[in-house]
């Protein structure tokens, strides 16, 4: 990492991920109750995964390591991506489209630490 940056707060990815889980939030509040155990708690779970893997391999004590929870990130972001298109076909969202390019950012973002840390 960056002699700037001192823990995972600093992180331009991280910061932007904790946003997506917040606007997450949200958007689901008005998802169908009887989605409550299913989609909901899916698309917030993969949601929360993201700043929080990012957050576990910052504090690890390897570049190696971190590398590897910032793919872990990209996985559950992978998967939110998955969720929030089933959600759109099933007519639970209407802005399908910002949360993808808060996504497709948040996915640039990673693989550019990802690239930064293995040079």
């Amino acid at each position: 990492m960056d002699k700037k940056i001192r823990n995972h707060r600093d992180l331009k990815v991280w910061n932007k991920s904790v946003d997506l889980v917040d606007n997450i939030y949200r958007i689901t509040e008005s998802f169908p109750n009887k989605e409550i155990y299913g989609l909901t708690n899916q698309i917030r779970r993969s949601a929360v995964s993201v700043p929080s893997n990012i957050a576990e391999g910052a504090a690890r004590s390897s570049k190696k390591e971190f590398i590897k929870f910032l793919y872990i990130a990209l996985g559950s972001l992978a998967e939110l991506e998955t969720q929030i298109i089933i959600a759109s076909r099933l007519g639970y969202l209407n802005d399908l489209d910002s949360l993808l390019n808060a996504v497709k950012l948040i996915q640039k973002l990673l693989n550019g630490l990802i690239y930064s840390l293995k040079r």
